[in-house]
């Protein structure tokens, strides 16, 4: 959109132009003084010449940032928790399955033991019982 130089500018457009060099600052492309310069002069400024002035050596359009891989000793700590917690859930799980398999082992083992065992005790009932003679 096309505007004339000699146009007034409004607050929005002093505030559009104050936001742009705020990122730009934030963006590193203006030392804190020239900030501060620029936008004293900028809420100060009556026409679209004045402004565009302010903004002419920065780029139209700033590049979106890049995010930044988080490196703090948050994220260290975050990382060291996620690798325990998947080392214990593994182990848990390794646990569970150890600890069913051993209780089938066991209940099989009862069954047998307690099969055998009542084979040899339960021999003799079902012979009839002897008579005694008494004389």
């Amino acid at each position: 959109m096309a505007r004339s130089a000699s146009l007034r500018a409004s607050d929005a457009d002093r505030d559009a132009v104050a936001e742009r060099l705020r990122q730009a600052a934030i963006e590193g492309r203006l030392e804190p003084h020239e900030l501060e310069e620029r936008l004293h002069t900028a809420l100060r400024a009556r026409t679209y010449s004045e402004l565009d002035r302010l903004v002419s050596d920065l780029p139209r359009r700033s590049p979106p940032p890049r995010p930044r891989p988080a490196t703090g000793l948050a994220a260290v700590l975050l990382a060291g928790m996620v690798r325990v917690f998947v080392v214990l859930l593994v182990l848990a799980a390794l646990l569970t399955a150890l600890a069913v398999t051993a209780a089938w082992w066991l209940v099989g083992l009862a069954v047998f033991w307690l099969s055998m065992h009542s084979r040899r005790s339960c021999a003799g009932w079902h012979r009839p019982p002897t008579r005694r003679v008494y004389q």
